[in-house]
């Protein structure tokens, strides 16, 4: 089987250096490229010389730069202005960069390839029927942001997608219900857990450091709810002073406003910290008792991180929207780590609260300083959580799984039967 994947425009077509979507993708690509499949994956040109790559069975494909696409470009503002049609925003729209689209449709053609492995960018499916009408294609969603559109305009581009896959079962259900005529299945992101992986031994000596470590990794942006995450450790610094907060993530990556859910309360709550720069925001907030305790690590390469989750005792994250998946909470139950988390979006599929970790709710800073401290204070309520929490990675989140279920989806769009993925 001949298998096309790309992401967003901006996205280089080589491996991953950090996390996100195109982590998902290269994921996979590499697990079906080791089946015996022949892999490519389309990407932005950069600064490279050379149209194609290959490595690890994937063929980098790079796709360089256009001039219409550049002439377009500051029609964003539109979006950034709050001047387009909040369901019809240019970055929805099929002027949208296209020519880079377009351009990769026309290669996918001449590849010959069977199935076409888009994310987000739904938009485009009815280009890519067009120049590749015998093709499978599966959009591949990541957030529920498709009922933020015109349903006549979704429904009018996704007429010809064979297949749309989602993160969770939360994601799908919101496409069933807004999309009932589409055939839509859940395909869980994952974690390497033979490299996200910790002995028992050496898990147990973390927590009997006289200084725990709490841990959150992800954007440093306002609806990862990283603010409420420093009111509730300025709340259990006053009562377990023998603790660290350590933030892992980048500064200046910051979802623009117009693409979240405002009408969720959550997040209008939030608005206010998109005035000014966050960090220093969030800085501010740290009380002076805290203030040495808390340490922003910056964007840190995706298996770099495994140092940071062998050295910390809890893993939190406390994000205030609804998130259609989180791919760090799965990392950290693979290395063994109890997590707490909100109730929201996805996490109550990812974390059995009260056995792989905890839950609180959305923006509640006193629920999440209670359940820190509850492990704080509890070596072995952590050390069972963090066991049970790796035994449910391996089983239900590691890569291999999620690949195979991939797998089964595009045989059952050609009518095959799907032979198993060899490790």
């Amino acid at each position: 089987m001949k298998i096309a994947f790309f992401d967003y425009h901006a996205t280089l077509a080589e491996p991953p250096k950090t996390g996100g979507i195109r982590l998902v993708s290269y994921a996979l690509a590499l697990r079906l490229a080791r089946a015996g499949h022949e892999v490519l994956f389309y990407g932005s040109k950069g600064h490279y010389q050379e149209l194609e790559y290959y490595e690890d069975g994937i063929t980098y494909r790079r796709i360089p730069d256009s001039w219409i696409d550049k002439i377009l470009d500051p029609l964003n503002l539109l979006d950034i202005w709050g001047i387009s049609h909040p369901q019809r925003p240019f970055y929805a729209s099929t002027l949208f960069f296209r020519e880079f689209y377009r351009q990769v449709a026309k290669d996918i053609q001449a590849q010959k390839c069977d199935v076409i492995h888009m994310n987000i960018v739904f938009q485009f499916v009815p280009l890519m029927r067009a120049y590749n009408p015998h093709a499978k294609i599966v959009l591949h969603l990541h957030s529920d942001f498709l009922p933020l559109f015109d349903p006549v305009i979704v429904e009018q581009h996704l007429k010809s997608v064979d297949l749309v896959v989602g993160c969770s079962n939360y994601l799908i259900n919101q496409v069933r219900k807004y999309l009932p005529q589409v055939k839509s299945e859940t395909l869980y992101n994952g974690a390497d857990t033979r490299h996200f992986t910790i002995s028992n031994n050496s898990y147990k000596k973390v927590k009997n450091k006289d200084i725990k470590q709490i841990l959150f990794v992800g954007r440093i942006s306002p609806e990862k709810g990283v603010h409420i995450l420093i009111d509730a450790f300025n709340k259990v610094v006053s009562r377990y002073p023998q603790v660290q907060l350590k933030l892992v993530g980048s500064e200046n990556a910051l979802i623009p406003w117009y693409t979240l859910d405002r009408e969720d309360p959550q997040v209008q709550k939030i608005l206010l910290y998109y005035q000014g720069n966050y960090k220093s925001q969030l800085e501010e907030r740290i009380n002076p008792n805290a203030a040495s305790s808390v340490f922003f690590l910056g964007k840190v390469p995706h298996f770099e991180l495994l140092e940071y989750y062998q050295q910390a005792y809890i893993f939190v994250f406390p994000s205030v929207w609804n998130e259609a998946f989180g791919m760090p909470i799965i990392e950290a139950m693979s290395m063994g780590l109890p997590v707490i988390a909100t109730y929201g979006g996805a996490f109550p599929e990812l974390i059995e609260d009260g056995k792989t970790g905890l839950l609180v709710e959305r923006g509640d800073a006193d629920a999440l300083a209670e359940a820190m401290l509850r492990l704080l204070l509890d070596d072995n309520l952590a050390i069972a959580m963090g066991e049970a929490g790796r035994q449910q990675a391996i089983e239900k989140f590691d890569w291999e799984h999620q690949a195979q279920k991939l797998l089964h989806y595009y045989h059952a769009m050609m009518n095959l039967t799907a032979p198993t993925l060899r490790s």
